[in-house]
């Protein structure tokens, strides 16, 4: 019942921008955290960035810190991660997921309960 879509994915050239959304449905999501996850061709998922649901406390790898944003809109249920100066290696499948509360690791893949299918971002050289 609870569906996470991602959204605005696609082919870029290095140094050029895009901006995903994840829209959440089937419930309300109150006190979960949002976050966005990646995994690159013959490479193990890994966290990207992640949202509180009040405090908008936000944390990144440090890889896109500086270029890249995560927000939300919790009206919307929607959360956004905008990716800025994208370069190669930033290539992968982006996924968006949720978890309840702020227990253990936010930035763990096997904290988080619902997770989107995925998109695509291709960043050429």
């Amino acid at each position: 019942q609870v569906q996470l879509v991602e959204s605005g994915g696609g082919l870029v050239q290095a140094g050029g921008s895009l901006r995903l959304s994840c829209a959440a449905s089937g419930r309300t999501f109150s006190n979960y955290a949002m976050g966005w996850f990646r995994q690159a061709p013959g490479k193990e998922q890994e966290f990207v960035a992640v949202i509180t649901w009040s405090s908008r406390s936000t944390y990144y790898t440090d890889p896109v810190k500086g270029r890249f944003t995560i927000s939300r809109d919790n009206a919307k249920n929607t959360v956004y991660l905008q990716m800025n100066s994208l370069k190669p290696e930033d290539t992968a499948i982006y996924y968006c997921a949720a978890r309840y509360g702020l227990g253990g690791l936010l930035t763990s893949v096997s904290e988080y309960r619902y997770w989107g299918q995925g998109t695509q971002v291709t960043v050429s050289s």
